[in-house]
């Protein structure tokens, strides 16, 4: 049996595999809702092998992901050190220091009509600011270290985190507000007990997005100029060297570090927002 038709036949396995489990009553428990991606993954890197494979693609184009999981075997330490540099130095630093910052002022613009008509929309023209060119002016001005992949990603956080969460802050209906008002309560009081909670789900939606754009600003800034390693740098030094495989280990890290990021925070916005009714399955 050649390669292409493998992998045909295991695209269609798992196709039907997949069509019956998501129309049967596992589909419904945690892990038949897991099952799924999973076994919808695994089908497209056993048919990504076989055609390129079977079809006899150079690895320069498009090596096949056996290829790609060797090089990340034999790269732990380089990939580590990539992965500290740029997903914990400069991407989580950038994330929670916009994302903070955003929380912040969307309770100051809460406070002000001023600020409601001032501040919004020159956040939306600054999130309008293409990354390219924001991120050279960063490098320029904070170095080539992370600190400047951070401060990149603060400025692609802070407008999605700050709109949900001004939207979130008018999410209670009147009759709540005039009932905290009859139990004289003050506006302190009232945003702890009630605006906050009720804008919670808003907050981890701009949690949500914001964790899938920090990482890509971090690996983006670095393209302008970073220290000898980081994920960014990595990868556009693999360019030149023609190391797809390289290229492809450090996306797949990439991917794989976002998604789990963007995991815990659904994981931790399913235990605070528990009463919500899109949390209820």
């Amino acid at each position: 049996m050649s390669w292409v038709t493998l992998a045909l036949a295991a695209w269609a396995g798992g196709w039907y595999v997949n069509v019956r489990l998501s129309h049967s009553r596992a589909a419904r428990t945690r892990v038949g809702q897991l099952a799924v991606p999973v076994i919808f993954g695994i089908t497209v890197l056993v048919l990504w092998e076989g055609l390129v494979r079977g079809l006899g693609v150079s690895p320069v184009i498009l090596p096949p992901p056996s290829a790609v999981a060797a090089r990340i075997g034999s790269s732990l330490p380089t990939l580590g050190a990539d992965f500290w540099q740029t997903a914990v130095k400069g991407a989580l630093t950038g994330y929670l220091l916009g994302c903070g910052a955003a929380v912040l002022t969307a309770i100051a613009i809460d406070r002000s009509p001023f600020l409601q008509k001032g501040l919004l929309p020159v956040g939306n023209f600054v999130a309008a600011l293409p990354i390219v060119g924001v991120a050279p002016i960063m490098v320029m001005w904070f170095g080539f270290d992370w600190q400047s992949k951070a401060a990149v990603v603060v400025i692609m956080v802070f407008f999605p985190m700050l709109v949900n969460t001004v939207a979130g802050l008018k999410a209670t209906d009147a009759m709540q507000r005039d009932l905290m008002a009859t139990y004289s309560a003050s506006y302190w009081q009232t945003l702890a007990k009630l605006r906050l909670p009720a804008a919670m789900p808003f907050i981890f939606n701009g949690l949500k997005i914001s964790s899938t754009l920090a990482l890509i600003g971090a690996i983006v800034a670095e393209f302008f100029g970073s220290p000898i390693v980081g994920m960014g740098f990595r990868i556009n030094a693999s360019i030149g060297q023609l190391a797809l495989d390289m290229i492809w280990a450090e996306i797949a890290v990439a991917a794989l570090a976002g998604s789990a990021f963007y995991g815990l925070v659904a994981l931790i916005e399913r235990r605070m927002t528990f009463w919500h009714p899109s949390q209820r399955t």
